[in-house]
């Protein structure tokens, strides 16, 4: 019999959280048991309990913030990640297929099939931290920090619009990024890392990025004026960012970021703290559940 650990951030979607919450009390048996988190962290030390406690699936039921947590709580166990999709915008549940509609969710995670996808690593200050789908240093990562949850909770993905605006007025910090020895291999005010394709949402920032592929790829927008993230969006949107000649695009095993002043990084849409930053990537070291459709290794 699989055994399921659910993980459930009720403050994800608050709106939703009554029904999530009536989904889970129905599911919740000896086959279910149902956690809640209480605060950043939580979500982490429970993925770890169930790992221990030898639970076949942990279902991570939140935002890209929760699936983060849940991650690192999982680390290259055994244990397999399924997603409830509850957050503001729900990233790597989107690059895994995952629909948002909480029935057919649930469905998947009882029901799909098993895929071994590479685990992002990020090390700052003698800590590692895993993420699943992209990071980001420089810009992005400093309207994440500029972003209040209780912003976020109110008006949703446009936080990061207003978030970003407010950064704009600000003035840009360069962030260098070295690679296989060469301390120079790129600048630019925005440093993206894509594991999967898409960031903030439906955007193929990473056009070239596999799951499975065993390297990040690494998106450098040179810029950081108004009418720069004016052009840059457009290019993403018409899927040729990666040819415009101030920015630069290329797949690595491992990178550091660094900065002459202090400028944070980011990861799956959470603050992680301040460069310098080292991304590495363990190949295949997580077992996520996606829809049948999707394809994966075995049955979950």
């Amino acid at each position: 019999m699989t055994r399921f650990f659910v993980i459930f951030n009720p403050a994800a979607r608050g709106e939703k959280s009554k029904r999530v919450q009536q989904l889970l009390a129905s599911k919740n048996s000896e086959e279910v048991r149902v956690a809640h988190t209480a605060r950043a962290g939580d979500a982490t030390q429970l993925a770890a309990r169930a790992v221990a406690e030898g639970y076949h699936v942990v279902v991570a039921a939140g935002g890209d913030g929760t699936v983060n947590e849940v991650v690192n709580g999982l680390a290259q166990s055994a244990a397999a990640l399924a997603i409830l999709p509850l957050g503001t915008v729900n990233v790597f549940a989107r690059e895994l297929g995952i629909p948002t509609n909480l029935d057919a969710a649930w469905q998947v995670a009882r029901n799909g099939f098993v895929r071994t996808v590479d685990l992002a690593v990020a090390e700052a200050g003698g800590t590692c931290r895993y993420f699943a789908q992209l990071a980001g240093v420089g810009f992005d990562a400093r309207a994440v920090r500029t972003a209040s949850w209780e912003l976020k909770k109110r008006v949703g993905p446009v936080s990061y619009v207003w978030a970003g605006l407010k950064v704009l007025r600000e003035p840009p910090i360069n962030v260098d990024v070295s690679v296989n020895g060469n301390a120079n291999a790129a600048r630019g005010a925005a440093i993206f890392v894509g594991n999967g394709r898409f960031y903030g949402g439906p955007f193929r920032l990473f056009p070239h990025a596999r799951l499975d592929d065993g390297l990040l790829d690494v998106c450098v927008f040179e810029r950081c004026g108004y009418l720069d993230v004016l052009r840059y969006g457009q290019g993403i949107l018409r899927g040729v960012h990666t040819r415009l000649p101030d920015v630069r695009y290329f797949q690595a095993k491992e990178f550091v970021c660094h900065a002459a002043a202090a400028v944070p990084f980011e990861l799956d849409g959470e603050d992680a703290g301040d460069a310098p930053v080292k991304f590495t990537v363990v190949p295949r070291a997580l077992r996520v559940i996606v829809p049948k459709q999707v394809g994966g290794n075995d049955h979950a």
